[in-house]
């Protein structure tokens, strides 16, 4: 119960991280989009990743080397499955953009709260079982459900500020405030987005192999994003790589002003000598790019980016069976976290109290979300004990319906059927299992068990 309460703690952090992260690039002067956006990004797919996993994990290269052995197809599919979260990514900073940060995260979570908790349990064909077979999933569902109606509630209160705000207002709450194309980037976004829940669930051979070489389980999920990032990368590069070659922004890198800026100055940006001396007459002042200080709020921005998963990571150690149900949890909170930021930042100023009163509700929904879920996962840890029982029970020679009959006071129909769905469970436990452990008979033979400092013996 207590490694339940530490899960949802880290998945708190998560949603922390993933709900403020915008918020750094606010301080970001005089740079375009893509020039911020792939500055942060270096530091969220390639420094943070390998730099926490080379800290915090043992060998993380010859881990992912030796899951490219025993298991390519899932190293390729955690690659792949970060691409397209890649393109999430992507249009997730794009909503936020044009929506800001409460609505933006709020209407992507909501396509991608559904898409990714739901979506690995239909593709393992486990959606019956822990979903529908058991209490404690049918109210995991309902905890899905209510945080899929916060999330349209906050929708709602969009559209709702979409009507009666200014333009005058809006710009000055959010500057590119564009409901139109910020609602279809943000809904694309949601359904990419969940690319990193199938991502972190195809990536699980790369944690075997991680903790083969000695690495503490709660760490273990490291290594999986060093690869899944990788294509998250890939597909970011290449877009604003698109976007400073179709913009000519390249220069913002390293240049001293922005073009617009001297073309609204009559000064030709193309001669230096014009340049020069309009800064000796003090026509450019205040007017020059702030480099260091670009670098450090985009990395900035860019680390908070890459702690939401390092922290979820952690958090999904801790969750046991129903750990599906932290990509819920972890949407749920991102919402209610960027909701009380983009409140902090004044998004919503402006906007009349019947909009304000649906985002209070949208909040109020989205937390009793969280609650049922991790409800949900209290019920399934006492499922556990049972399940125990019952094994014990059968291993001992009696009757599994005659022990729930007696631990539970059920009726003999209602033992019968949850008798069913403990062989079910232990079914797909088994099999889950069997996979597991024959990618570490495979580790085991190319590779003797790790010494403690990590170098194969």
């Amino acid at each position: 119960m207590n490694q339940i309460f530490l899960g949802v703690f880290f998945l708190i952090l998560a949603g922390i991280a993933a709900g403020g992260f915008y918020m750094p690039y606010n301080g970001v002067k005089k740079w375009s989009w893509e020039v911020y956006w792939i500055t942060g990004g270096i530091m969220s797919w390639i420094i943070a990743p390998w730099v926490m996993a080379f800290i915090l994990t043992k060998d993380p290269v010859h881990a992912i080397a030796a899951t490219w052995q025993v298991d390519r197809g899932a190293v390729i599919a955690a690659y792949l499955f970060g691409m397209m979260w890649g393109v999430g990514g992507l249009s997730y900073g794009l909503a936020i953009r044009y929506l800001g940060m409460s609505l933006g995260i709020a209407v992507a979570n909501g396509f991608c709260t559904v898409i990714g908790t739901l979506m690995p349990l239909f593709l393992k064909g486990e959606f019956a079982s822990k979903i529908l077979a058991t209490d404690a999933g049918r109210i995991n569902l309902f905890g899905l459900i209510a945080c899929a109606l916060g999330i349209a509630l906050a929708g709602a209160a969009g559209m709702s500020k979409e009507k009666e705000m200014s333009d005058e207002a809006k710009k000055e709450s959010v500057k590119e405030f564009n409901f139109v194309k910020g609602m279809i980037i943000a809904t694309i976004a949601g359904v990419f987005s969940a690319g990193m829940a199938f991502a972190i669930d195809k990536a699980a051979p790369v944690a075997f192999s991680s903790e083969h070489f000695g690495t503490e389980t709660l760490w273990t999920g490291l290594p999986k994003l060093c690869v899944i990032l990788l294509g998250g990368f890939t597909t970011n590069f290449i877009w604003c790589m698109y976007l400073l070659a179709k913009n000519k922004t390249f220069y913002e890198f390293t240049g001293k002003y922005q073009k617009a800026d001297l073309t609204a100055q009559g000064i030709d940006a193309k001669n230096a000598e014009a340049v020069a001396q309009a800064e000796k007459a003090g026509k450019l002042k205040g007017l020059r790019i702030p480099i260091l200080a670009n670098i450090f709020f985009a990395m900035f921005a860019g680390l908070l980016w890459y702690m939401q998963f390092f922290f979820y990571t952690m958090g999904e150690t801790k969750m046991g069976t129903f750990k599906f149900s932290c990509w819920t949890l972890h949407m749920a909170f991102a919402f209610i976290f960027s909701t009380f930021f983009g409140l902090a930042l004044h998004e919503w100023r402006g906007s009349s109290k019947f909009t304000k009163s649906l985002l209070m509700m949208a909040l109020a929904t989205l937390i009793y979300s969280t609650f049922l879920v991790g409800y949900s996962n209290f019920m399934n840890a006492d499922a556990d004990n049972v399940t125990t029982k019952v094994v014990a029970a059968e291993a001992a020679g009696e009757g599994a319906a005659s022990t729930l009959v007696t631990e539970r006071a059920l009726t003999a129909e209602q033992a019968t059927k949850m008798t069913e769905s403990i062989e079910a469970a232990n079914q797909e436990k088994a099999a889950l299992k069997e996979k597991e452990e024959n990618v570490k008979a495979q580790l085991d033979e190319l590779y003797p068990q790790a010494s403690p400092d990590g170098a194969a013996q």
